[in-house]
C-alpha cells in the first residue's frame, strides 16, 4: 500500500513490541522499519522502467528479508545505543535535519504529483505541507534537541522482534493489493495478490492514523496508550476483514451478470477502485476480448447491467512473445492484457487488472492506469516504457465521475 499507511502500520507495530521501554522512539523505530522494504523504489533511478517492475515488491518484500534483515538492523541499532552515540548533540541536529527532509520529500511528492496531474498546486496541499514541516521543526528541537535523553536497555533479542513485526507486516499489507508481493523470494517469484483492498485507502489508514497520534501523546506505559495504540490496529483490521468480504460478495455479482447477460469467459478477476471499498471493477476473459464492468455496493440493484468490450488484439504482438521485456509484461499482468493502437501508431499494452483511470470508457490509450508503449529501436528490438497519459487527463472530472458512480449513479 502507500508509503503513509505502510509508516502508520509500523509505527503501531513498534510501540507494541518495545513501547513500554522506548517510548515514542519504538514509533519511530517501526516506522523507519516498516518503510524498509519500500526502499527498493530506488532502482527506479538505475534501471528502465520493466526492471524496476520486476524488482519493486521482490526480495525486499520476501519472508525471507522480513526474517533476516532484522538480525543484522537489531546488531547495528543495539552496538548503536550501547556506544551512547545517540546523545551527541551533531547526531541529534543530522537526524532532525533526515526527518524534515523526509517528511519534507513526501509532502513535496504531492503537491509534485497533484501539479503533474492538475496544472496546479493545491494551496491547501502547500500550506499543509509547510505547516507540518515547521511543526516537526519546533517539536524535534524542543522534545529531542534541547532534551535529555533516556537510557535505552532493549537487548539483541528485543530489537529483533521490532523489527521483525515491522518488516513482516508490510507484505502481508501489500498483498492484499492488486499489484501483488513476491512473498517467496528468493526461491519463486510468484506474486501474491488478494485484490481486496485498494493501494491507497483513506478508510483504513485514518482512524488507524488518528489513533497512532493519539497515543503517541499518552503516558508511556499507560493503559491509556496501550488501548488507543490496539485500537487502531484492531479497527483497521476489521476494515480489511470487511474487505474481504466485500469482494465474495461482489464476485458473486458479477458472476450472476456475466451469466444473465449470456457472456462467455474463462476466468475473471476483480478488485476496487482507488480511494475506496465500495466501487468494484471485474475483468472477465473470453477468447478474443475482455469484458470490464463496475458494481458499487451502493447501486440500488445487485446487478452490472453492462459491460465494456476490450478487444484482445494479441495477434499484434505475435512477434514479441520471446522478448525478455514482454514476458516480464505478461508475468506481472498475468495475462490479463489487451493491446491498442495509439493515435501516435504506437501500441500501447494495457494491464487490466488495475481497472479504468475514466469511469466513462470509451476505449481511449488515456482510459488506463496501468499502460505501456511498445515500440522497436534501429536493431528491431523491443523498447518497453511506462505510459503516463492517464496521470495527464482532467483528473477533477474523473474524480467526480467517480465518486458519483461509487454513490450508485
Amino acid at each position: 500500500m502507500d508509503s503513509i499507511t505502510q509508516i502508520v502500520l509500523g509505527a503501531a507495530v513498534g510501540e507494541v513490541a518495545a513501547g513500554k521501554k522506548l517510548g515514542n522512539r519504538a514509533m519511530v523505530w517501526g516506522a523507519i522499519a516498516g518503510t524498509i522494504p519500500d526502499l527498493d523504489v530506488l532502482a527506479n533511478f538505475v534501471v528502465d522502467d520493466i526492471a524496476a517492475l520486476a524488482f519493486h515488491r521482490a526480495i525486499s518484500h520476501s519472508f525471507f528479508f522480513a526474517f533476516t534483515a532484522p538480525a543484522l538492523l537489531a546488531f547495528l541499532t543495539s552496538r548503536f545505543y550501547s556506544s551512547g552515540l545517540y546523545r551527541d548533540n551533531t547526531y541529534k541536529w543530522l537526524a532532525s535535519s533526515v526527518w524534515v527532509l523526509v517528511i519534507g520529500a513526501i509532502f513535496a511528492g504531492i503537491n509534485y504529483l497533484n501539479y503533474n496531474s492538475t496544472g496546479s498546486i493545491n494551496p491547501i496541499s502547500a500550506a499543509l505541507g509547510t505547516a507540518s514541516v515547521i511543526g516537526l521543526m519546533v517539536i524535534l528541537k524542543v522534545n529531542y534537541i534541547s532534551k535529555p535523553l533516556e537510557d535505552v536497555t532493549l537487548t539483541w533479542r528485543e530489537w529483533y522482534w521490532l523489527f521483525f513485526w515491522s518488516i513482516f507486516t508490510h507484505p502481508l499489507l501489500d498483498s492484499c493489493t492488486t499489484y501483488g508481493t513476491q512473498l517467496f523470494q528468493p526461491f519463486s517469484d510468484y506474486r501474491v495478490a488478494f485484490n481486496n483492498i485498494s493501494v491507497a485507502d483513506p478508510f483504513y489508514t485514518v482512524p488507524f492514523l488518528i489513533c497512532l497520534l493519539i497515543a503517541r501523546f499518552l503516558t508511556r506505559g499507560s493503559k491509556a496508550r496501550k488501548w488507543v495504540n490496539w485500537a487502531g490496529i484492531i479497527i483497521s483490521s476489521v476494515y480489511m476483514t470487511w474487505t474481504v468480504y466485500n469482494k465474495f460478495r461482489v464476485n458473486k455479482v458479477f458472476e450472476q451478470s456475466l451469466q444473465k447477460q449470456g457472456l462467455v469467459y474463462s476466468r475473471y478477476t476483480t478488485s476496487p477502485t482507488i480511494f475506496n471499498n465500495f466501487l468494484w471493477t471485474c475483468t472477465a476473459e473470453a477468447d478474443d476480448k475482455f469484458y470490464q464492468g463496475f458494481y458499487s455496493i451502493l447501486d440500488k440493484k445487485a446487478e452490472v447491467t453492462s459491460f465494456n468490450v476490450i478487444p484482445k488484439n494479441h495477434h499484434l504482438v505475435a512477434a514479441y512473445q520471446d522478448e525478455e521485456d514482454f514476458k516480464t509484461l505478461r508475468w506481472f499482468s498475468k495475462d490479463y492484457y489487451a493491446i491498442m493502437i495509439r493515435k501516435d501508431s504506437i501500441l500501447q499494452y494495457n494491464d487490466l487488472r488495475f481497472g479504468l483511470a475514466n469511469i466513462k470508457a470509451n476505449n481511449d490509450e488515456s482510459d488506463y492506469i496501468f499502460g505501456f508503449h511498445l515500440k522497436e529501436d534501429e536493431n528491431g528490438k523491443l523498447m518497453v516504457e511506462e505510459d503516463r497519459t492517464a496521470r495527464e487527463e482532467d483528473m477533477d472530472g474523473r474524480f467526480s465521475d467517480l465518486i458519483n458512480r461509487i454513490k450508485g449513479i
